[in-house]
């Protein structure tokens, strides 16, 4: 069973692709279930550069977000712009 998940960094996040030699999409071996947080420590991501988590096509605030096998994950930062934002369904999330 595949236990992996894909993911993908935007706007200046998109950077860690080169800097840390990383395929895009990145394919992460997560087993079973992964808390958003636990995601963000396990790239090394601080939680501060990640305004929302896209799920399946979902916002979800990184910690509120529950991550399975087969999902897609997109990390916006924040600062995305205005028009990104309504369309893709997110506002600043505290």
């Amino acid at each position: 069973m595949n236990k992996t998940i894909e993911v993908r960094f935007f706007m200046f996040l998109s950077d860690l692709y080169k800097e840390r030699k990383w395929d895009n999409p990145l394919q992460l071996d997560i087993g079973e279930t992964i808390s958003g947080t636990a995601l963000l420590e396990k790239l090394h991501v601080p939680l501060e550069r990640v305004e929302v988590l896209m799920v399946n096509g979902k916002a979800v605030c990184p910690v509120l977000a529950n991550i399975h096998a087969g999902d897609r994950v997109a990390v916006l930062p924040p600062g995305t712009p205005g028009p990104y934002r309504m369309m893709l369904g997110f506002r600043k999330m505290e």
